[in-house]
């Protein structure tokens, strides 16, 4: 196929996997690097249109995040095969290392998606942005190349791999639809544990009413407050990873309610299973998270405004820290 289509197949199918299309491109990257060491693509050239397929993608997506927030991160993960990873990793990686995360989260399978649109909702320049994104695109990029540049002379000396390479198509076929598959049936496993035991936002409002004491927990990342700053009414904010440490002090006597802003709760989802193992049963995600509970006109609790995206500065980095502890 590269050799028929070569460049142009290349920068498609990267473009592809940039605009959230489920391809893995780094099959194909090698394949083009095993050619270039027999001359039948150039190397140099790959690189360059492989690096452009990247950035352009990404571009678009940043400012999509700067106008759309957190809507078209939730898009994304509602389309995405890994349901409970979510975003919450990506924003965890840029609130402690800041802009140098985009070095590296091509790498990170769920995460290089969103990395783009979330650097843009967390007010980063787009120049920066630029440049990192692209030192990133060129490490992605040239690591598959040059690996498969270098293992390309293998597929010449042994005949186990020239062998394999005849049936090329049908591998690449094969382990498309494994991944496929794989994905579907483990989103399928979560969402069926999840429809079992999430709680509905009216069944919560009129629980808070009657005055029942049911203990409210805000996973949301700080960053989910820069469009909007309220909370469900006597929710206590914590990290999932915050929760697990503390376990100690979450009651067992009543009912344990979990939101985010994750579509089909993923992260209240994850975390009530996560807290159920450690001996906590009480505990159910709310369905809709928290933009249902807004949606429905239900009451809201302002939140202290939350610190804009500051690269590098250690200030910023202990301000973030101090109110997603509070």
């Amino acid at each position: 196929m590269l050799l028929r289509y070569k460049y142009l197949l290349l920068f498609a199918w990267v473009l592809a996997e940039q605009v959230g299309v489920p391809l893995p491109s780094a099959p194909v990257l090698m394949a083009a690097g095993a050619l270039s060491a027999e001359r039948q693509i150039g190397f140099l050239l790959a690189l360059a249109i492989s690096i452009s397929a990247s950035i352009i993608p990404d571009s678009l997506w940043f400012f999509v995040g700067r106008k759309y927030g957190s809507r078209v991160l939730n898009l994304l993960n509602r389309s995405s095969l890994r349901p409970t990873s979510c975003i919450r990793s990506a924003r965890d990686s840029l609130a402690r290392r800041g802009g140098p995360f985009l070095l590296v989260a091509k790498f990170v399978p769920g995460v290089s998606l969103v990395a783009a649109p979330l650097a843009g909702q967390s007010g980063m320049g787009f120049g920066l942005f630029l440049l990192l994104d692209g030192l990133g695109s060129v490490l992605w990029v040239g690591a598959f190349l040059a690996a498969g540049r270098y293992f390309g002379d293998l597929l010449k000396q042994n005949r186990i791999l020239n062998w394999a390479s005849h049936f090329s198509v049908a591998l690449v076929i094969l382990a498309v639809a494994t991944f496929f598959l794989n994905r579907v049936y483990r989103r399928r496993l979560v969402m069926r544990r999840l429809a079992a035991s999430r709680v509905e936002p009216e069944e919560l409002k009129k629980r808070l009413d009657a005055g029942e004491s049911v203990y409210i927990v805000d996973l949301r990342h700080p960053l989910e407050l820069l469009p909007d700053p309220f909370t469900i009414p006597g929710a206590h904010r914590f990290s999932p990873e915050e929760l697990a440490a503390r376990q100690s002090e979450i009651p067992r006597d009543r009912d344990i309610v979990l939101y985010c802003t994750c579509p089909s709760e993923a992260t209240a989802a994850r975390t009530a299973m996560m807290l159920q193992k450690l001996g906590i049963k009480c505990v159910r995600p709310l369905r809709g998270g928290f933009d249902e509970w807004k949606r429905l006109g239900y009451p809201l609790e302002p939140v202290p405004p939350v610190i804009p995206f500051a690269l590098s500065t250690q200030s910023a980095h202990e301000s973030a820290r101090r109110l997603w502890c509070k």
